[in-house]
């Protein structure tokens, strides 16, 4: 399906009134997208989507097109870069349940084959999603993306239902940021057991964290609403691999 979007979609959206939309605001159909598809809590309805892709399939049209790798000038500034990859991200793994076959849970090797074996066009080079987070986003050097990046699965950050620009980025990031440590999925303090136990994405990307801070607990403490004692231990919580779709539980899924 990805193909079609770098070539059949982009002959029929060449000279469409989407096509010109989409080349005045990249963002904004995956802006509209967010807003029709993604509920409050951040779940996706993937079956409505599958069915009314016009708008997620410009989007990508255009990822597959232009990237900072492959049009510079149109990206002049790290806000600009970190904006596109964001919402590129967010919406090739969007796309990439969809064209999985809705599967209920993304752990074991249905994980190596979303993130890493299936592969997609960004500005004309073709790469995993394990690529796009490492190789391009990790070394932009904002932390806060991994509050931001989303891989469809209940223990991901919550999707925001607007799409990352570069003139918001920064405050954007500081919302999501607030956002991740409010929630009680991702931050725990237990007190009487001098214990904070906190989302495993702290564990998988502690190095980008801990650039920033001298311990987790005094990076957490620049974000949660409640201050953490640096005494506590921290423990991280149990990462929920089941795909955050909206009609979980309503309907079948027809991969496992």
């Amino acid at each position: 399906m990805i193909p079609a979007i770098a070539a059949v979609v982009a002959g029929m959206l060449m000279f469409s009134p989407l096509a010109q939309a989409q080349q005045d605001d990249p963002y904004r159909a995956w802006g509209r997208v967010l807003a029709r598809f993604v509920g409050e809590r951040g779940e996706v309805d993937f079956r409505a989507l599958s069915r009314d892709r016009g708008e997620l399939d410009a989007f990508l049209d255009h990822v597959a097109r232009i990237s900072p790798r492959s049009a510079p000038e149109s990206f002049p500034g790290r806000e600009a870069k970190l904006a596109y990859y964001i919402n590129a991200y967010n919406a090739l793994a969007m796309f990439n349940v969809i064209d999985s076959d809705f599967p209920r849970r993304l752990d074991g090797w249905r994980k190596i084959r979303f993130f890493v074996l299936k592969r997609f066009p960004v500005g004309g080079e073709w790469m995993s999603l394990y690529a796009l987070e490492n190789d391009f986003i990790r070394p932009l050097g904002d932390e806060r993306a991994h509050f931001a990046l989303n891989c469809m699965v209940l223990s991901c950050p919550r999707l925001p239902r607007a799409a990352f620009t570069p003139e918001e980025l920064n405050r954007q990031l500081d919302k999501e940021a607030r956002q991740f440590f409010a929630e009680t999925r991702n931050l725990q303090i237990l007190p009487a057991l001098k214990l904070a136990r906190v989302s495993g994405i702290l564990e998988f990307y502690s190095e980008d964290f801990l650039a920033r801070a001298t311990t987790l607990i005094a990076y957490i403490n620049q974000h949660a609403p409640e201050r953490i004692p640096e005494n506590f231990a921290i423990e991280f919580l149990d990462y929920d691999w089941t795909v955050n779709d909206r009609r979980r539980g309503v309907e079948g899924h027809e991969s496992e």
